[in-house]
């Protein structure tokens, strides 16, 4: 079984002159010498170094108080959080899931070894408190793969106690700094030591500079939801708060990215791939829609004076929503884990390396993106003016349905357009949020309405009292109501003001 802890660190150079005295600094009573421990790592990563490139570590130590498989994800700089497995001779299948995303098919080899001897020390103030473990390490690197050399240094890690305070570590590093000790400059061991035994052919390069054409500007937005999607699907297994609507978001940009710009994008070649992205967002959106219908039920529910709470709506409401999430969020590892999903990441990849650009791809970003922009905002104007002609009821729910989902594609076709247009794109993104919080509060309505039929049937069913139940739809249908009075005003506002 994994366990997961946040690791809050920073790394300094060393020139062998051991630690500075560090008594005295942010309340640091004594220095407790805890011995040296003998550290022995090896990291795994894919020949072409792909976890290496995200800022990932995956390794399997031998020696201190945490032996064992080590996976490492960024978090921010110095922050880390670090997932950790026992230790076995194979990489467990719970780590494995994880770098699927980034890993895939390819195979996980052992990359580099390095072995620490580390002086450990622990700071603590006046009550004997560990605030933080300093460990003072002399380190060998090795580069495993047959390729390239050997390095080594010393190093000083501070590590903040769990539940200390961060700006502890800027005292330490105060004092530290005066003693002539600086931060690294590379962000873990493992960075330092890829650069150092690297083979001098595989040394990193300076990248190209963007060309700032059309097609330049629509590929770095799809690069960078890509990144996403592949960067959240950890987050994703993990059950991380908000990592399924954050992924879903991505995968929905992509999608309307290649269905507005298909002057860019040659849609014979991307539609299929955009169906396939369709069809992983409802699957996301299968454990999103439950946790948000659900969040939305229970503000309506704690709003209720207790006196109109009647019969056990809490906890039906509790077993109801386990229930369905419960069977979602099984079904969602499982695509995750699946060759379709896999496929998908591949196709994208494909894409992005060998992109099948139109002749409009070689023009300027503001005449071809614009035009694209446009369009989406008059095809917008036309679904929000249908839907606020026919009366309310079932047919205007589902046409402002989907005039919801054309703000959506619509912002996130400005918000592709925000380098090249600037603050015109900027306004019209800022224009359809606004638009499409109101006509999602609208739709979360409908759903809640449907929920709340549905377990209104399961009370009466079990003989329990439905009342609650009725009261809190007939609010759903007032803040539907309210939408629907507020919208035209709005959207007279929005076009107005808009100037695409």
């Amino acid at each position: 079984m994994a366990d997961t802890k946040r690791e809050i660190e920073r790394k300094y150079e060393s020139k062998d002159s051991g630690l500075p005295d560090l008594t005295g600094a942010g309340g640091v009573a004594a220095v407790i010498d805890k011995g040296v421990a003998e550290l022995d790592a090896v990291y795994y990563d894919t020949a072409d170094e792909r976890l290496a490139a995200a800022g990932l570590t995956l390794r399997r130590r031998t020696g201190g108080s945490d032996a064992g498989w080590h996976l490492k994800f960024p978090v921010a700089p110095g922050v880390r959080d670090e997932i950790r497995a026992p230790l076995s001779d194979t990489l467990p299948p719970a780590l494995a899931a994880l770098v699927r995303s980034r890993v895939r098919d390819s195979e996980l080899r052992p990359l580099v070894r390095l072995r620490s001897q580390r002086d450990v020390s622990h700071l603590v103030d006046t009550d004997g408190t560990l605030l933080a473990e300093v460990g003072v390490d002399a380190v060998r690197a090795e580069r495993l793969t047959g390729e390239g050399g050997s390095a080594q240094w010393t190093e000083i890690e501070v590590e903040l106690a769990d539940g200390g305070d961060p700006a502890f570590l800027d005292t330490v590093e105060k004092r530290l700094r005066k003693a002539g000790v600086r931060p690294s400059s590379s962000a873990s061991k493992l960075a330092r030591a890829l650069a150092e035994t690297a083979p001098a052919d595989r040394r990193p390069e300076a990248a190209e500079p963007a060309r700032g054409t059309a097609g330049d500007h629509v590929l770095a937005y799809l690069r960078a939801q890509r990144d996403a999607v592949v960067a959240l699907d950890p987050a994703v297994r993990r059950d991380v708060y908000d990592s399924v609507h954050r992924m879903r978001v991505a995968t929905r940009r992509m999608r309307s990215a290649l269905r507005t710009y298909g002057r860019v994008l040659d849609r014979a070649v991307t539609d299929p791939i955009g169906e396939e992205l369709k069809w992983l967002g409802g699957e996301l959106g299968l454990d999103r829609d439950q946790e948000v219908l659900t969040e939305r039920l229970t503000a309506d529910l704690d709003a209720l004076p207790g006196a109109l709470v009647t019969g056990p709506v809490r906890d039906r409401l509790r077993t109801w929503s386990q229930a369905r999430r419960g069977g979602s969020r099984r079904r969602l590892v499982a695509v995750l884990d699946g060759g379709r999903y896999l496929a998908l990441l591949d196709a994208l990849d494909a894409l992005l390396a060998d992109p099948p650009l139109r002749p409009a791809a070689a023009g300027k970003p503001a005449k071809v993106i614009a035009g694209a922009v446009r369009k989406d905002f008059a095809k917008l104007s036309a679904l929000l003016d249908q839907a606020l002609d026919l009366p309310p009821g079932h047919d205007r729910d589902l046409a402002l349905h989907e005039a919801r989902k054309k703000a959506k594609r619509t912002r996130y076709a400005a918000e592709a357009a925000a380098p090249a247009l600037g603050d015109v794109a900027g306004d019209l993104v800022k224009a359809a949020k606004t638009l499409q919080g109101l006509l999602g509060d609208h739709q979360d309505s409908v759903m809640a309405r449907q929920a709340l039929r549905e377990l209104a049937g399961q009370a009466h069913a079990a003989r329990e009292s439905s009342f609650t139940y009725g009261l809190l739809y007939g609010r759903e249908e007032q803040r539907a109501a309210a939408v629907e009075a507020e919208l035209p005003d709005v959207w007279r506002a929005i076009r107005s003001a808009t100037s695409v």
